[in-house]
């Protein structure tokens, strides 16, 4: 753990060690970003573009995922799934004994890969298989194989694919190094959970309806370090125990935690041992959880997803049930199932899954304003040059300028769907849509 003097306030200290400083400032490392909260330090990045223009290049991206762009140097990695693909006889008669297959895909064998891409070309460098799957489970519509972000470290690619298992690549041979396929659970609609990383430590989540736990993982050997069960009850139906949700890694003075959404709970864990530090429920409310929470000086922010969506805002220096004690402000209504949320300053911004963007101060969990913005939304935005980035389902990307009031910049469009969130390396923005990779740039 980072230590600094002990007159550095803790809430200045968590502002600055929002997941650990492992990462260039030019280099998009994992999902939402180096520090894991949708911003960049870039300037001069294109406020409009089109396939006609500021695109310096466009990539078929072989296979079907929703991975977000991991960059280092030169080299641009995503994961994807290439199916064989089932008759529509044969997905009747899977997906017939499958209980609440309404709204369920499956593919005949999954050939799960890493792809790279040259930064400055777009040239396809390495396609590499890294797990082949002969019966893969239903995934929902929306999903894919492949949703889970990889992060890029040292020369060193961690994949994950949830219940398929978790690899690490050596980039510079494009050879796999090690393979871990100890954990598994029903994701029930495929995996979704990215990894986190601390020190020499994966941080997975595993929430599937079956069972629910958080894995630690050697990035070194791929060996599971520890493994911690969810302590928090559980809802009586087993559908309503699954998420999906991206750990979020806080270093503090106090030490370091992994604050962890699962089905009705938050959780903080110590990344060394897998210890559970804290836990606080969101009320009966929350399943199917996505969003990656978010730190703010002394509180943890996050939503709870589906039932009925909720902002929740938790203090992080509690121990054991903070339930009744470390809440701070709750705020329900038309809120984010999918998207991850994005802060700046004291400003908190989101859009909901049907296109209502809102900002509320964080402080009180107040409302300063609220727009329809339109479009369906499932990746999560950035905060970039000054401005807020929103990505939806039919290509369309929505510029707005942060303020007390809705200032919307531009309208962006492109082919194919946003799944995937964005990157951002020099003065480029990466944009995965379900066939293609752009870069973005003036």
């Amino acid at each position: 753990m980072l230590r600094l003097p002990a007159l550095v306030p803790a809430s200045l200290f968590a502002i600055l060690t929002v997941a650990s400083p492992l990462f260039a400032a030019d280099e998009w490392p994992q999902f939402q970003g180096p520090r894991a909260n949708g911003h960049s330090s870039a300037k001069g990045l294109p406020l409009t573009w089109s396939e006609t223009e500021n695109v310096a290049w466009k990539t078929a991206i072989p296979g079907h995922g929703h991975s977000s762009p991991v960059i280092s140097d030169n080299e641009i990695w995503l994961t994807t799934a290439v199916q064989t693909k089932l008759t529509e006889e044969e997905k009747k008669a899977i997906l017939a004994k499958v209980p609440n297959s309404r709204g369920l895909e499956i593919a005949g064998r999954v050939s799960l890969r890493a792809v790279c891409v040259a930064r400055d070309s777009g040239e396809i460098t390495h396609n590499i298989e890294l797990f082949q799957v002969d019966k893969p489970e239903p995934i929902h519509a929306l999903n894919s194989y492949a949703s889970p972000s990889p992060i890029i470290e040292n020369g060193k690619l961690y994949c994950h694919f949830g219940t398929y298992g978790t690899c690490c690549v050596d980039t510079a041979t494009a050879k796999v190094e090690w393979k871990n396929t100890e954990h598994h659970v029903d994701h029930q609609n495929g995996p979704g959970a990215s990894p986190s990383l601390w020190d020499s430590v994966l941080i997975l989540n595993f929430d599937g309806i079956d069972t629910q736990f958080v894995a630690g993982i050697d990035k070194r050997s791929g060996k599971t370090l520890w493994m911690t069960p969810r302590s928090g009850k559980m809802p009586d139906r087993p559908e309503f125990r699954k998420t999906y949700s991206t750990a979020t890694v806080l270093e503090d003075p106090r030490g370091t935690q992994v604050i962890s959404p699962g089905a009705d709970w938050v959780y903080s864990y110590d990344p060394a041992s897998g210890r559970e530090l804290w836990r606080a429920s969101y009320g009966m409310l929350g399943f199917s959880t996505i969003p990656r929470p978010l730190i703010w000086k002394d509180l943890c922010i996050l939503t709870t997803s589906f039932i009925r969506p909720r902002i929740v805002a938790v203090k992080y220096d509690g121990s054991g049930d903070v339930s009744k004690s470390h809440v701070v402000w709750t705020k329900d209504g038309q809120l984010p199932s999918k998207t991850s949320m994005v802060i700046v300053e004291n400003s908190l911004y989101f859009i909901s899954d049907k296109g209502i963007g809102m900002c509320l101060d964080i402080v009180s969990g107040q409302e300063i304003w609220k727009e329809r913005v339109d479009g369906a939304f499932s990746a999560s935005p950035l905060y970039a040059d000054g401005r807020l980035y929103f990505f939806d389902q039919e290509g369309k990307t929505t510029v707005l300028a942060p303020g007390e009031e809705y200032n919307r910049l531009a309208e962006n469009k492109l082919e194919g769907s946003f799944m995937a969130s964005p990157a951002v390396a020099g003065k480029a923005l990466f944009l995965r849509t379900e066939s293609q990779l752009y870069r973005i740039e003036k």
